[in-house]
């Protein structure tokens, strides 16, 4: 069999990206690109920014656009914000802090970290005490994960922000919001976040490949007089009004369509009601994986109730337990995906991706097809259908 042989039905993607995508995403990518004096492009490229400005509850910020992975967002606003030798703090959240962390590093800054607790959101009283014994103010920003998808928690952005202002330090706040827009409730002005970050495969409903920044007029002011040389990366050339500038050369076009699509569907549907479906689902997920911890064999990561995500449930396993094996089999047999651990964690969790175009018909088919895998494996489990539909016949 090929990668890409025919299977009958439905293949459930439930990694917690990329994620599904719908007809009409895919359609729009299907499109002939356009040349770059066609008005239609300018206009496709402004309707993305646009459907990002409402997401992120921001319509005064500035959103560039990239042909990269979120990874490639995390080293554009780097290379916009920071120099060699200048110090952040990046609080722990789990895998994808500690990533950030490490790429941070690499490009010549000096990291802060905070400790993370596994099984735990972030503490902001840590983030405080940090920046309040920073009484040189050498800290230039505090790099937050909203939602870390390998540990399926977030984080409560109100509190860190409200954190930064009692301990009166003028670091910028800048957010990862990869796992978390378009899924989640996220308001940039609300928390004052000067730099947002996100990609396109998740929340959002796209595929893969573009990458982008939300930035306030107080962090494109400290872009203006960083000195740190880039091109590609950079914010203030990239502020001209035809597209072939706003890409530093040719937009990724059939991206663009796709994403102009997908915010369509988020229009159509209402962004209050895609925040409610997501929320019922993962409430759904929630209450099947009650179940199957009941046999000893599985457990919520997060010890925190309140900070499971709506985009991931991340499900510990009890030792024995081949995790990659019971991937394969609930792919290969059942036809439904999803992830493993990252890091640490890897080999002892694995996480349903719930989020960007799901409904409940296909959240009650991932959970039976990994029950079915459960079964095929030998691994004792108490059934969570049943609680899962029970959930969602209750939700509104």
């Amino acid at each position: 069999m090929t990668a890409f042989a025919h299977i009958p039905g439905h293949r459930f993607l439930h990694a917690p990206g990329p994620t599904h995508l719908h007809r009409a995403v895919l359609e729009a990518m299907g499109r002939q690109p356009l040349d770059h004096g066609d008005p239609r492009l300018p206009a496709l490229v402004a309707a993305c920014e646009d459907g990002l400005k409402k997401l992120m509850g921001s319509p005064q910020a500035h959103v560039f656009l990239y042909a990269t992975n979120g990874h490639g967002a995390w080293e554009a606003a780097h290379a916009n914000l920071f120099s060699v030798g200048d110090t952040v703090l990046i609080p722990g959240t789990g895998h994808f802090s500690e990533s950030w962390a490490i790429q941070t590093e690499a490009l010549g800054a000096q990291v802060i970290r905070t400790p993370w607790i596994e099984g735990f959101p972030l503490d902001p009283q840590v983030i405080e005490a940090a920046l309040k014994a920073d009484t040189e103010h050498r800290i230039k920003a505090v790099l937050t994960v909203h939602t870390d998808t390998a540990s399926g928690m977030t984080n409560d952005l109100a509190a860190i922000r409200a954190a930064i202002d009692a301990a009166r330090h003028p670091a910028l706040f800048v957010v990862d919001v990869v796992a978390s827009l378009g899924a989640a409730p996220f308001n940039m002005d609300q928390v004052r976040a000067n730099v947002v970050i996100g990609a396109s495969q998740k929340g959002l409903m796209c595929t893969p490949g573009l990458g982008f920044c939300g930035v306030d007029a107080q962090a494109l002011d400290v872009a203006r007089r960083n000195p740190n040389p880039r091109f590609y990366w950079d914010w203030i050339r990239r502020l001209g009004k035809e597209s072939y500038f706003k890409f530093c050369g040719t937009a990724p076009q059939n991206l663009l369509m796709g994403m102009e699509a997908a915010f369509g569907l988020i229009a159509h549907e209402g962004i209050d009601q895609v925040f409610a479906r997501h929320d019922r689902i993962a409430r759904a997920t929630q209450a099947a994986v009650q179940c199957w911890s009941r046999a000893g064999q599985f457990g919520f990561f997060s010890q925190v109730a309140a900070a499971r995500s709506v985009s991931v449930t991340a499900i510990t396993v009890a030792p024995g337990i081949d995790v990659e094996a019971l991937r394969t089999v609930a792919r290969e047999r059942f036809q439904v995906a999803f992830a493993g651990g990252l890091g640490p964690m890897t080999g002892r969790m694995f996480r349903i991706g719930h989020l960007g175009d799901i409904n409940e018909a296909m959240i009650m088919g991932c959970l039976g097809g990994i029950e079915a895998a459960f079964a095929v494996q030998g691994i004792p489990f108490e059934s969570g259908l049943a609680a899962a539909a029970r959930s969602l016949s209750q939700s509104i």
